[in-house]
């Protein structure tokens, strides 16, 4: 099946109206596999490592993920126009994740 720009704007939709992070947890948790939702986890997390500028064998080391996936995340760190992990990032690195 395809996903259509209706589909997806509905699940951005979707995230942007929970309140907090147990309604956010329930929702993914609902939405998704354990193994997707610790693989966006784990990109996440990898994503932040590299950007402290952690080396691979580090990041390896301490998240699990494989030397493919630390190198997709870094290629869309440095090389892709959406800014996604950026926008997160700074954000978590500013408070904004309610801790």
């Amino acid at each position: 099946m395809k996903t259509t720009d209706k589909t997806l704007k509905m699940l951005y939709k979707a995230v942007l109206s929970l309140e907090n992070e147990q309604e956010c947890a329930a929702f993914f948790e609902d939405l998704c596999t354990p193994q997707e939702l610790n693989a966006i986890a784990q990109r996440l997390h990898v994503a932040s490592m590299l950007t402290e500028g952690n080396v691979y064998n580090k990041i390896v080391e301490v998240t699990g993920a494989s030397t493919a996936t630390i190198s997709r995340v870094n290629k869309t760190l440095n090389y892709q126009a959406a800014g996604g992990y950026k926008i997160v990032l700074e954000r978590l690195k500013n408070g904004a994740d309610g801790e």
